[in-house]
C-alpha cells in the first residue's frame, strides 16, 4: 500500500473517531442551550408548518431527508422542465424581432425630448440621435413573424415559439435587472426560479442534480452566481454549475490513492457526524447538507457520461455547431438537451457579452455584436428541433430573453455623439420568446409602438412570466410559497398574472 493511501485511510479513521469525540461537558452544554432554544423557535413556528416540518400553504410534501425525490404538481402541468436561455446584458429587441420601419425614417434624427423626459438611462445625456433598425427584417412562417436577417436559422421555426412583445421592468441596471427576472426581487437574498421549482417538483434523476447551470460568454451574469442561489429554501435546491469544458464540476474525480470504496467510507463517516447533529439540533439544513454528500458521490458516475458530448453523432454536432472541449452557447444548448432528457428539471443558460453599447467595435450594433446572433441562431434553433424530434418539446418549456430592452436612440455620453453605434438601457418594452411546455406556436403577444419605446397592448412584467412558467409545471404562483421571517413567501411576491392569452 502507498503512503498516499496509508494517509487517505488515516484521514477516514479520525473521522470516524471524530464522531465518538463529539458528546463532550463542553458540547453537552452547546447542545442544551440550542435545544432549548429549538423547543422555543419550534413553537413560535408551529402554525406555519406542518408536523414533519413541512409547507402547509405551498401544499409540497417537503422531505429533508430526501429533498429531491421527485413530487406531483398541486394540478397537472403541462412541462415537466424549464430551459431558460439567458442573454446576458439585454440583446436589442429592435435588431432582433420589433420590426419598426417608421425608426428608420427617423434615423439621425434628434431625439424628441419626450423621450427623455423623467426617465433613466445608464448612460445617455444630452440630445442623442434617433437610430434606425441595423437589420433587415422579412416575415416567416404562416403566423407571418418579423425576424431580422441576423437570425436565419431560428426563422425557420417561427411557427413554433411564443413571442411576447411588450415586457417591461422597473430596473435599469443589470444585476438587478437579472436579479428581479431569476429570483423576482432586485435584491439579494430570494430564491432562484430554479430553486423554486425543484423544491416543488424535485427531479427524476436522483443521480444528478434537479437544477443544472452552464454559462458561456466568458463570464458570469452580472448579479453573480445569486441569480441561481437558493436564497432562504434549503440549500440543497441552489443551481449546480457545471462547465462545458474539462471536468464538468470541479474536483468530481477521486484524488491520487483514494479508492471509489474509501471515498464511500470518508462520507459515510462525515454523515454519520452530520446525522447525529442533526439528532441533536433538528436543522433540516443538515439533512440537506447529508444529502449533497451523497448526490456528490453518484454524480462521480453519472455526471461525466452525460456532461460528455463527444459521443453524441456526427449530425448532431453539426446541427447544433458545437465545438467540444469549448465553453460555447452551442455546446451548452447540447448539454442541456442532453440533462432534461435525463430528467433535470430545470436547466439555466447564461450567455453574456450582449450590453451592445457600442463602446467599441467588440460590443456594437453593426460589427461586434452580429457575433453573438451568429454564436446562438445556430444551437438555439437545433435545441428546439432536437426536443420536437425526441418528443420532449411539449413537455419541456424553453425561454429566450434578456434582463430589459434598447432604446430606439443611439447611445451619446458627455453630450458627445458616440463613435459606434449602440443602444443604452430600455425599460419599458422589450421581446421574450417561449416554446413548447403548453404554449401556443406561431403567436405573438402584446405590441409596442411605432419606434418601439413603449407598450401599446398586451404590458407583462417579470412576475408574470414566473407566474406563468410556474403554471405550465403545474403550480399557483399566489399558493406556492415557502414560510420565512415569520410568513409565507412566493416567487411572485405580491404581484404577477398568468399570461393566459399565450397558453395553448
Amino acid at each position: 500500500m502507498t503512503q498516499k493511501e496509508l494517509h487517505n485511510q488515516r484521514l477516514v479513521r479520525e473521522a470516524q473517531a471524530a464522531v465518538l469525540r463529539m458528546h463532550t461537558r463542553r458540547h453537552f452544554i452547546k447542545e442544551s442551550a440550542m435545544g432549548l432554544g429549538a423547543l422555543a423557535i419550534g413553537s413560535l413556528l408551529g402554525g406555519c408548518m406542518g408536523k414533519s416540518g413541512n409547507n402547509v400553504t405551498s401544499g409540497v410534501e417537503f422531505d429533508p431527508a430526501r429533498p429531491l425525490l421527485p413530487k406531483a404538481p398541486p394540478f397537472a402541468g403541462r412541462a415537466k422542465s424549464v430551459i431558460y436561455l439567458h442573454m446576458a446584458g439585454a440583446p436589442s429587441q429592435l435588431e432582433l424581432f420589433d420590426y419598426k420601419p417608421e425608426l428608420m425614417k427617423m434615423d439621425g434624427q434628434d431625439c424628441p425630448p419626450s423621450l427623455l423626459a423623467g426617465k433613466q438611462f445608464a448612460f445617455i445625456t444630452g440630445v442623442p440621435k434617433m437610430l434606425g433598425p441595423q437589420a433587415k427584417f422579412s416575415q416567416h412562417g404562416q403566423s407571418g413573424a418579423w425576424i431580422s436577417e441576423h437570425l436565419p436559422h431560428f426563422s425557420t421555426l417561427a411557427d413554433e415559439v411564443c413571442f411576447l412583445k411588450a415586457v417591461k421592468t422597473d430596473q435599469f441596471n443589470h444585476a438587478p435587472a437579472q436579479l428581479l427576472m431569476h429570483t423576482g426581487s432586485a435584491r439579494l437574498g430570494r430564491p432562484s426560479m430554479g430553486s423554486w421549482v425543484t423544491y416543488g417538483l424535485g427531479t427524476e434523476n436522483q443521480n444528478l442534480p434537479g437544477y443544472v447551470v452552464l454559462t458561456s460568454g466568458g463570464n458570469f451574469p452580472d448579479a453573480g452566481k445569486s441569480v441561481w442561489g437558493s436564497g432562504f429554501l434549503p440549500s440543497v435546491y441552489q443551481g449546480v454549475q457545471c462547465r462545458s469544458e474539462g471536468d464538468p464540476v470541479l474536483f468530481i474525480n477521486n484524488p491520487d490513492g483514494m479508492s471509489r470504496d474509501l471515498r464511500k467510507a470518508s462520507i459515510d463517516a462525515i454523515n454519520e457526524a452530520n446525522q447525529q447533529e442533526y439528532t441533536t439540533y433538528q436543522d433540516p439544513e443538515i439533512l440537506s447538507r447529508i444529502s449533497q454528500y451523497e448526490m456528490a458521490f453518484r454524480m462521480q458516475i453519472t455526471a461525466p457520461e452525460v456532461m460528455n458530448i463527444n459521443d453524441e453523432p456526427a449530425y448532431i454536432h453539426e446541427m447544433y455547431g458545437t465545438k467540444p472541449g469549448k465553453a460555447t452557447f452551442a455546446n451548452n444548448a447540447l448539454l442541456a438537451r442532453k440533462l432534461v432528457e435525463k430528467g433535470v428539471r430545470y436547466v439555466q443558460l447564461f450567455d453574456w457579452g450582449w450590453d451592445a453599447h457600442g463602446d467599441n467595435e467588440s460590443n456594437s450594433l453593426n460589427i461586434g455584436i452580429i457575433n453573438k446572433y451568429r454564436s446562438i441562431d445556430k444551437a438555439m434553433t437545433a435545441l428546439l428541433l432536437d426536443l420536437k424530434q425526441r418528443g420532449l418539446l411539449e413537455e419541456t418549456l424553453v425561454v429566450w430573453g434578456g434582463e430589459f430592452g434598447r432604446t430606439p436612440m443611439m447611445e451619446n455620453r458627455n453630450g458627445l455623439q458616440n463613435p459606434f453605434k449602440g443602444r443604452d438601457h430600455h425599460t419599458e418594452a422589450f421581446t421574450i420568446w417561449m416554446a413548447g411546455g403548453g404554449v401556443k406556436k406561431g403567436f405573438s403577444y402584446g405590441e409596442t409602438d411605432e419606434i418601439g419605446y413603449y407598450a401599446t397592448s398586451g404590458s407583462v412584467e417579470a412576475f408574470d412570466i414566473q407566474a406563468t412558467i410556474l403554471d405550465r409545471l403545474g403550480f399557483d404562483h399566489e399558493t406556492f410559497t415557502y414560510p420565512f421571517q415569520g410568513r409565507p413567501f412566493r416567487l411572485t411576491d405580491v404581484g404577477g398574472r398568468v399570461i393566459n392569452e399565450i397558453l395553448a
